[in-house]
């Protein structure tokens, strides 16, 4: 792969995956990941801080969900603010085009202890973020934490369904559906 070829931190992450199914998370180094996306050692820690990161987008999730809680629209309610900014994700991020990574990044993300890890961690942070969206569009904390906390869950049974290889539904859809769930679940609790 030519080094002067555009999305060095895609490039990145698909032979970072691709190495991480081949010999495993453990046996695989940095050096390896550049050579395979035919980059440099340095080129990779100009986008990445380490081969964990490689596999975790760089914040784009966050930035992505915490700009569509801040244009939700004004009367919103904080759980449909949070349900807009997972639509927004399902149009910008989780495309079809890229189900099939991430799916395979999961497969490798569940095969590896410090990898979950790393994903708890930043689902702590996605949901930090999202409650200071929410708090500085004027949601009360404690709203503001439980809607976050809901809004996390829902984000992750709508990624679970969509990742699936048996289903070909769009992700904001399943956010949709699962925050109909959530909601139904509530009242019953």
């Amino acid at each position: 792969m030519a080094r002067w070829q555009p999305d060095a931190p895609g490039r990145l992450a698909d032979a970072a995956l691709d190495l991480f199914e081949e010999h495993g998370y453990e046996n695989t180094t940095v050096i390896e990941i550049a050579e395979r996306a035919g980059l440099t050692k340095s080129t990779f820690f100009r986008y990445f801080p380490d081969k964990r990161e490689v596999l975790f987008g760089g914040g784009t999730v966050t930035g992505l969900l915490v700009e569509g809680i801040m244009s939700a629209p004004p009367a919103a309610g904080p759980l449909d603010a949070v349900a807009d900014a997972l639509d927004a994700l399902g149009r910008t991020f989780f495309t079809a085009d890229r189900r099939e990574f991430s799916g395979r990044r999961q497969a490798v993300l569940n095969a590896n202890t410090e990898l979950r890890e790393r994903e708890a961690l930043k689902r702590i942070d996605l949901t930090a973020s999202m409650i200071e969206a929410l708090n500085r569009r004027g949601v009360p904390s404690v709203t503001a934490r439980v809607a976050a906390k809901l809004g996390t869950l829902i984000w992750e049974i709508a990624y679970d369904q969509w990742i699936d290889t048996d289903n070909s539904e769009d992700f904001g859809p399943l956010a949709r559906q699962a925050l109909a769930e959530v909601r139904t679940a509530e009242a019953v609790c």
